[in-house]
């Protein structure tokens, strides 16, 4: 009896544990930001504020009804910035942000649900400004991340993403390096990248 009044204990704990720390996810600890506030821009798409990163306003849709994702999400920010900038659409309008990465893709071939050419990490070619970096899930974030490559130097890129936290920056750097003819981005949840490539677009129908 002894043993199953623990083991009830313990699963208790957990249990409200994991419901404590979502809530606490969706609040905004920081109040020197207002959710929805603008903290930056990648050739003029907006960044938003989101505070916790669980915290979700409600579904943004285009005019033309495509499906931009959840406000302000991270995902919401690159399939925004993917509408505005390249006039792109997804044929996959859904999904959490590690879907976005497909692993029976290989590199340098087309993702169909996105139609997008994707890349492996560490890959053949070199990160591009503008490419969708893809990172997988974690023991606290089991949806995964995504963001939008804004530098590219010769040793490092820089990201540009919406919802890290109510703390953390839109703007992430990591260590790039070139070994045995790859290309390997230092992180290792990030799963690879994703491009647009005209002379591809014309392969997949686009979908509103």
């Amino acid at each position: 009896m002894k043993i199953k009044k623990i083991v009830f204990i313990v699963i208790s704990v957990l249990t409200l544990g994991y419901a404590g720390l979502k809530v606490v996810k969706r609040i905004n600890f920081n109040q020197n930001y207002k959710i929805g506030q603008v903290l930056d821009s990648l050739h003029g798409v907006k960044v938003y504020y989101n505070g916790g990163v669980d915290n979700v306003l409600e579904r943004n849709v285009t005019k033309d009804h495509y499906n931009l994702g959840l406000k302000y999400q991270c995902v919401e920010f690159v399939k925004r910035y993917y509408y505005e900038h390249f006039k792109h659409k997804m044929p996959d309008a859904y999904g959490h942000a590690k879907d976005f990465f497909d692993p029976e893709v290989k590199d340098g071939e087309l993702n169909v649900k996105r139609n997008l050419m994707q890349y492996t990490n560490p890959g053949k070619s070199k990160p591009e400004i503008g490419d969708l970096v893809v990172f997988s899930g974690s023991v606290l974030n089991r949806f995964g991340h995504v963001a939008i490559i804004s530098k590219v130097s010769e040793n490092e890129i820089e990201i540009m993403q919406q919802n890290p936290g109510p703390f953390s920056s839109s703007k992430e750097t990591f260590v790039m390096n070139f070994q045995e003819g790859n290309y390997k981005i230092e992180n290792d949840r990030l799963l690879g990248w994703l491009r647009k490539n005209n002379e591809k677009d014309l392969l997949v129908p686009q979908k509103p």
